[in-house]
C-alpha cells in the first residue's frame, strides 16, 4: 500500500474512532481505534508500511516535546524531588525488576528482551492519568505526583528501552559501559536540548524585530523544531534525542510564558496546531498496533513452544508484574512522605491510574526486524503481542474499576487519544485540581453561557434603532438558536419534551396567521396564482414537519438536515420562479412581510386568549418565534436592500457591544461566585475567538473595499 495512501486511510480511521467514541462513551477511544485496525488487518488485508528509522522520529519527538511543553508548575516543582524519583528510579526499578520477572514467566524470552519489554511498558499516558484523577479523587499529593511522573517517565523508559535492545541486537553488554554511556547520552542530551531550544527561540525573537512575525511561519517554525532536535543530538552528537526534545519543550514552556501577551494569536494557533499533531498521532500509532495485531498473532499460533491462551496469559502476568511493582512504590512512598497511616487503596488506585499509551506503542513498534547478526529479532512478534495485550488490559482495567470507585461520575476514560480542548485546560491547571474537585458550582459551563449570552441580546434591543433593525434582529436571531441548542442539553428529557411541545403549539398558530395572510392577499388579487401556489406549498410543507416531529433526540441532526434541505429546495425554486418573471420581487417581499405580521398578530391574539395559560408557555420559545418573524418583516423591506456596507458597519457595531455584554456577564458570574476561574477563563476565550472572527471579518471588508 503506497504511503500517502495509508496517511489518508490513518486520519480517516482516526475521525471515525472518535466518532464512534462519541455514542460509546465508556469504550476509550484508544480500544476502537485498535479494533479498527484490526478490521482493515483482516477484512480488507491492508499492511501499513512501516520502517522503524523514522517511526521514532515522526511519532516519539513530537509527542515527548508536546508533553514537556505542557510541564506543570506550582505544586507539581514542588514535588519535583519525589516526581524525578518516580519517572526514573521506578523506571528503572520496572526494567529490572519487572524485567526479571517477566523472564521468569515467559521462559522462551531472553533476558535482555524481557528487560527492553519491561522497559517499554513502564511510561504511562499522562492524559490517562488526568482523567483517572477526576473519578477517583486521589489525595492531592498523590495526584501531583503520578500526574509530573507520567510527563517526564517516557524518556527514561526510552532510554532504558533503547539499551535493551541494544543488548540483544549486538549480544555484548557491560555495566561500566553503560553507565558511562548512560550519563553521556543523558547529559548531553539535556544539555543540547536546552541550547537548541534557546538557539531556536533567539533565531525567532530576531526575525520577528526583523518584521518576520508571520503566525503561520512561526507556528511551522514551533512544529518542526522537536523534529530538528531529536535528529540533531541522535545523528550529531549520539546523545539522547528524548530527552533533548523533552527538555526542549519545557523551555519553550517557559519562553512561552513571557511571550503571550505580545503574541497571543500565535499562541492560540499553535495550541491548536499542537493538538490537531497529537490528536492524530496518538491514534495512528494505535491503528497501526491494531493493523499489527495480526501478524503477530499469527505467528504466536503458529509457534510450537506454546498456544494464544498462554500468550494471552503472559500478558495478564506482564501487567499485574508492573501492576504490583506500582503499588509496592506508592505505599513505600506514603510512609516515607507522610506520618499519617499510608492508605493501599490510594496505593491500588494510583497503580490502577498507570494505564500505557502510545509511547508504549510506538517504542514497541520500533523494534528491529534483526540482529547485528542478520537473524531475526528473537520472539519479536511475542514482544509486541503481550506489549499489547498490557495495553488493552490497562485500558480495560480502569475502565472496569472506575465505575465501582466512583459509580456517580459519569466522566469517560480519556487517553492522549482522545485529547480535546476540556482536557487540555485540565492538563495546563492540574495545580487546580483540588480546588475544583472540592467545590461544587451551580452553574454548568452550558448555563453560564446562555447567561452572558442573554445578556449579549439585551444589550442589542437596548442599542436598536429603525435604520438598524435588521441587524439587530439577524444577530438577536444567530444569538437565539445557539440558546436554544444550549438550552436543549441543560434540561432533562421532561423539561424538554414540554419546551418542544410548546414549539409545535406556537408553530401552529404562527402558520395558521401565515396562511390566512396567503389567502387573504390572493383573495384581493395583490398576488399572481402561481406565487399563490408556491406560497402555499411551503405552509403546507411546514405544517406537515410540525404535526410530525421527531421527538427523539436521536433524530434532531436528522430533523435539521431535513429542514436546511427544504429550505434549499425551496431556495431554489423561489430563485427559478424570481429569474422567470423579474417583476416578482415586490410580490415574494410583500408576501414575506405580510405573512410575518399575520403570524405575530396570531400570536399575539393566542397568548391574549383567556383559555391558554400563557404563564406555563416557553417564554423563550415565543420570543424566538417573535424574533424570526420580526427579522423577516426586516428582510422584505426594499430599502434594506439599498447599501450592504451600511448594513455591514451596522452589524460589527452591535457585535461589539455584543461581545462587550458577554464579557461583563463573565465577570459577574465570576465575582458572584457562580463559576470558577477556569470557567470564566474558557468562557473568556471563547468570547476572544469570537472577537478574532469578527475582526478578520472587518478586515475582510477594508480589504474589499480597497481592491475595487
Amino acid at each position: 500500500m503506497l504511503i500517502v495512501e495509508a496517511v489518508v486511510l490513518l486520519v480517516v480511521l482516526v475521525l471515525i474512532s472518535n466518532v464512534i467514541s462519541h455514542y460509546l462513551t465508556f469504550i476509550p477511544v484508544s480500544l476502537i481505534q485498535i479494533a479498527l485496525g484490526l478490521v482493515i488487518a483482516l477484512f480488507w488485508e491492508i499492511k501499513i508500511p512501516l520502517d522503524t528509522d523514522w517511526f521514532l522520529l515522526l511519532f516519539i519527538a513530537p509527542l515527548l516535546f508536546n508533553d514537556g511543553r505542557r510541564f506543570p508548575k506550582r505544586e507539581l516543582w514542588q514535588l519535583r524531588g519525589p516526581i524525578f524519583a518516580n519517572s526514573i528510579l521506578l523506571v528503572f526499578l520496572t526494567t529490572i525488576v519487572g524485567g526479571y520477572l517477566i523472564y521468569l514467566l515467559i521462559p522462551r524470552l531472553s533476558l535482555s528482551v524481557s528487560f527492553a519489554l519491561a522497559a517499554i511498558l513502564s511510561p504511562t499516558d499522562p492524559v490517562a492519568v488526568q482523567s483517572i484523577s477526576k473519578r477517583v479523587k486521589l489525595p492531592d499529593r498523590i495526584l501531583h505526583l503520578v500526574s509530573g511522573e507520567s510527563l517526564i517517565n517516557d524518556a527514561s523508559g526510552l532510554i532504558a528501552f533503547k539499551y535493551a535492545v541494544a543488548a540483544t541486537v549486538t549480544g555484548v553488554f557491560s555495566f561500566s559501559h553503560a553507565v558511562g554511556d548512560f550519563l553521556y547520552i543523558s547529559m548531553v542530551g539535556l544539555l543540547a536540548g536546552f541550547l537548541l531550544m534557546w538557539v531556536i527561540e533567539f533565531i525567532r525573537h530576531f526575525l520577528r524585530q526583523q518584521g518576520i512575525n508571520d503566525v503561520v511561519f512561526n507556528t511551522v517554525l514551533q512544529i518542526m523544531t522537536p523534529f530538528v532536535i531529536y535528529v540533531i543530538v541522535e545523528e550529531l552528537l549520539h546523545a539522547s534525542g528524548v530527552i533533548a526534545v523533552v527538555t526542549a519543550g519545557a523551555v519553550s514552556h517557559a519562553q512561552g510564558n513571557r511571550l503571550v501577551e505580545d503574541s497571543p494569536e500565535l499562541k492560540l494557533v499553535s495550541e491548536k496546531t499542537w493538538d490537531i499533531i497529537v490528536y492524530l498521532l496518538n491514534g495512528i500509532v494505535f491503528l497501526i498496533l491494531g493493523d499489527e495485531l495480526p501478524i503477530a498473532t499469527t505467528k504466536i499460533i503458529h509457534d510450537v513452544h506454546f498456544h494464544t491462551f498462554q500468550a494471552v496469559a503472559y500478558s495478564f502476568g506482564a501487567w499485574v508484574i508492573l501492576l504490583l511493582i506500582r503499588v509496592v512504590w506508592i505505599y513505600l512512598y506514603q510512609i516515607i512522605s507522610k506520618p499519617r497511616r499510608p492508605s493501599f487503596r490510594v496505593a491500588l488506585l494510583a497503580g490502577l491510574s498507570g494505564v500505557r499509551g502510545a509511547v508504549t506503542m510506538a517504542g514497541v513498534l520500533s523494534l528491529p526486524l534483526v540482529t547485528a547478526s542478520g537473524q531475526a529479532f528473537p520472539q519479536r512478534a511475542l514482544v509486541l503481542f503481550v506489549a499489547a495485550g498490557v495495553i488493552i488490559i490497562s485500558l480495560v482495567a480502569a475502565v472496569i474499576t472506575l465505575p465501582l470507585v466512583a459509580p456517580d461520575n459519569p466522566v469517560p476514560l480519556q487517553t492522549r487519544a482522545s485529547f480535546t480542548d476540556e482536557s487540555d485546560n485540565d492538563f495546563d491547571d492540574a495545580e487546580n485540581l483540588e480546588q475544583g474537585a472540592s467545590e461544587r458550582h451551580p452553574m454548568s459551563e452550558a448555563e453560564a453561557r446562555i447567561y452572558i449570552m442573554r445578556l449579549a441580546i439585551n444589550a442589542i434591543e437596548e442599542h436598536r434603532r429603525i435604520e438598524n433593525q435588521r441587524a439587530a434582529y439577524d444577530l438577536i436571531l444567530d444569538y437565539q438558536f445557539i440558546i436554544r441548542r444550549l438550552e436543549l442539553t441543560t434540561r432533562d428529557d421532561a423539561d424538554r419534551q414540554r419546551v418542544m411541545n410548546d414549539e409545535i403549539t406556537l408553530r401552529r398558530v404562527a402558520l395558521k396567521g401565515e396562511r390566512s395572510a396567503i389567502e387573504r392577499l390572493y383573495a384581493h388579487h395583490q398576488i399572481s396564482p402561481q406565487a399563490y401556489r408556491s406560497a402555499i406549498g411551503t405552509i403546507r410543507s411546514a405544517v406537515r414537519r410540525v404535526d410530525h416531529p421527531k421527538a427523539h433526540l436521536h433524530f434532531v441532526a436528522f430533523r435539521n438536515w431535513s429542514a436546511s434541505f427544504h429550505r434549499t429546495v425551496q431556495w431554489l425554486k423561489t430563485v427559478i420562479h424570481r429569474s422567470q418573471n423579474k417583476s416578482s420581487d415586490n410580490e415574494w417581499q410583500l408576501i414575506d412581510r405580510e405573512t410575518a405580521k399575520s403570524a405575530i398578530k396570531a400570536l399575539s391574539k393566542y397568548l391574549s386568549n383567556d383559555e391558554v395559560n400563557s404563564q406555563s408557555l416557553d417564554k423563550q420559545a415565543v420570543y424566538h418565534l417573535v424574533v424570526f418573524y420580526r427579522n423577516r418583516i426586516e428582510r422584505a423591506r426594499k430599502k434594506q436592500n439599498a447599501s450592504r456596507s451600511a448594513y455591514t458597519k451596522q452589524l460589527n457595531q452591535l457585535k461589539v457591544i455584543a461581545l462587550g455584554a458577554e464579557r461583563t456577564g463573565v465577570q459577574t458570574l465570576l465575582e458572584s461566585g457562580n463559576i470558577t476561574w477556569q470557567m470564566s477563563g474558557r468562557l473568556r476565550q471563547y468570547i476572544n475567538y469570537s472577537e478574532n472572527v469578527l475582526m478578520m471579518a472587518v478586515n475582510d471588508e477594508v480589504d474589499e473595499f480597497y481592491t475595487k
